[in-house]
């Protein structure tokens, strides 16, 4: 049950409760499939953990039973890194968070009558901003993408263009069926997390790579294809679901970025999707807007982006207005 991409844990023989707290995510709270993946990984760890060092299964840990495989955990990231003692608050954070929600649902199923995780306090995590892309840098990846000219290159371009024109999640992108596409193709339908269904519009460029796109996309398409390709905007030969996939994505990405001469460490489909939300703050758009297009739930998830164009202008004005440069000559 590992998402792709990722080392295959061993695949322990979890607790019948995990199983029901994963279908009541499913059910009652919409989970995607990928937000199911994501607890179970993290409850089968705590899981092998528990049954490693000899204690009580997770359903029935105590306090000090979790508070121990937290330790355990920090102190395992912190081996394999030097300097990633971020990384490991936030992984402890979400980790601390998955057994919190475990917990409530056997406390509301009425299969344990205490939470061990209430008396635990999460890490301290200092706010961390998304990496973000200039303008300039992502009109440069679009620009590289084209040179190229062929199928190929005009599917890169239409991924490239929508994404930042939309700020779709990628999973939303790569996995965009057909019937998503309006018949003049100025907007687009995603159904996202929780079921929850919004329409984006489509700018000029995106439209424009769209239609030079759509007339190489049978490309893409096995001849033999019995419609599990066809159904998709963006379809694969080669991948068994029918449709391009994250991974392919993400390294098609990591190659343009090379040839772009751009940093590749900060270039992926999610930092276009940060991209695509500062920028359009920093030119005026309203907050809920942003939220409406990104598909947030609520929108203090979409400020943190108001902070990262506060901050990009606070530099700026520090770097760049004369009064700020003699302020600091006095100092």
């Amino acid at each position: 049950m590992g998402r792709p991409g990722r080392p295959k844990m061993p695949k322990p023989d979890l607790h019948p409760s995990i199983d029901q707290f994963l279908d009541m995510l499913s059910s009652e709270r919409g989970a995607a499939l990928n937000t199911r993946h994501a607890y179970w990984r993290d409850l089968a760890d705590v899981s092998l953990y528990l049954k490693g060092q000899r204690k009580s299964d997770v359903d029935k840990a105590t306090t000090a039973d979790i508070k121990s495989y937290l330790e355990h955990l920090a102190a395992k990231i912190h081996v394999k890194g030097k300097n990633k003692s971020q990384i490991a608050v936030r992984t402890v954070a979400r980790r601390l968070s998955a057994l919190r929600q475990f917990y409530r649902f056997l406390v509301s199923e009425n299969v344990r009558k205490d939470d061990p995780t209430t008396t635990i306090d999460s890490p301290k995590q200092g706010r961390t901003l998304p990496k973000i892309m200039s303008e300039a840098e992502v009109t440069q990846l679009i620009k590289t993408a084209g040179e190229g000219g062929g199928a190929d290159s005009m599917r890169l371009v239409c991924l490239l263009e929508m994404i930042y024109a939309t700020g779709l999640r990628v999973s939303e992108l790569v996995g965009l069926p057909l019937s998503s596409i309006t018949e003049d193709a100025q907007f687009i339908t995603i159904e996202g997390k929780g079921g929850r269904e919004r329409m984006v519009p489509l700018s000029e460029p995106a439209q424009k790579a769209m239609k030079n796109y759509m007339a190489v996309r049978t490309s893409f398409i096995s001849p033999d294809d019995k419609g599990v390709q066809a159904r998709w905007v963006f379809p694969s030969k080669t991948s068994e679901i029918g449709h391009l996939t994250r991974q392919r994505f993400a390294q098609l990405l990591k190659d343009l970025a090379r040839a772009a001469e751009v940093d590749e460490d900060r270039v992926s489909p999610h930092v276009l999707r940060h991209a695509f939300a500062t920028h359009l703050l920093a030119r005026g758009a309203d907050l809920r807007s942003v939220q409406k297009m990104l598909g947030h739930a609520d929108i203090a998830t979409t400020q943190i982006y108001t902070h990262m164009v506060g901050d990009k202008l606070k530099k700026t004005v520090d770097e760049k207005h004369p009064m700020a440069k003699k302020a600091g000559g006095k100092q």
